[in-house]
């Protein structure tokens, strides 16, 4: 079973992990976006990190409504209103229950990114975040490592694609050749989780 401090360590270690690649996030975006995805990220992940530790979160529900809640007020563009709508989706699915199952996990974050693709009218294969987080949500039932392969798998899947939808839209078939860094950032995100698990595990 997963409690709150499991999806604290879940936020703590994809806080860490953005900061380790933020530059490579940043190198992405420069290519197709405007060059500020790996800054953005880590100032926000930085900010839910400061944020859990002053604030009294009790159950997963309360870690990623008010971590969700942070991405949107901190991190710059769309990405804030993405992320955060993913998180705060995927907790108010949970309820008020201090401990949920893996399978309930799978299906709060899934509610988490039809959020997603609502907000961002995204659909998979547009070249988005999308892109990584469906098929690791789909994977999940397999264990957080299998989501965490599907995740990174479907990054760079986004490579030959053309994107559809946010600014790397504009630039047509010029966004073919590039992995998304929303795709990317997302895959860190999700091989977050199973760095957590492994935590619990005492690893």
């Amino acid at each position: 079973m997963l409690d709150a401090d499991f999806f604290r360590r879940w936020m703590t270690a994809a806080a860490a992990s953005v900061d380790r690649e933020a530059e490579r996030l940043t190198a992405l975006d420069s290519a197709i976006g405007d060059a500020d995805h790996g800054s953005n990220m880590q100032r926000g992940f930085a900010a839910v990190v400061t944020a859990l530790e002053a604030e009294a979160t009790d159950t997963p529900s309360a870690v990623l409504t008010a971590a969700g809640r942070v991405l949107i007020s901190t991190v710059g563009g769309a990405s804030g209103p993405l992320y955060g709508t993913l998180l705060r989706r995927a907790g108010k699915a949970l309820g008020d229950a201090t401990e949920i199952s893996e399978k309930q996990l799978a299906e709060a974050l899934r509610a988490g990114v039809d959020g997603v693709m609502a907000l961002g009218g995204a659909a998979p294969g547009d070249k988005t975040m999308v892109d990584a987080l469906l098929p690791a949500v789909d994977a999940l039932g397999d264990g957080f490592a299998a989501a965490r392969v599907a995740a990174e798998e479907g990054a760079v899947a986004t490579t030959p694609l053309q994107a559809r939808k946010g600014r790397a839209s504009y630039l047509g078939e010029r966004s073919i050749g590039h992995q998304d860094p929303g795709a990317t950032s997302s895959a860190l995100l999700v091989a977050a989780l199973e760095e957590a698990a492994a935590g619990a595990r005492g690893e």
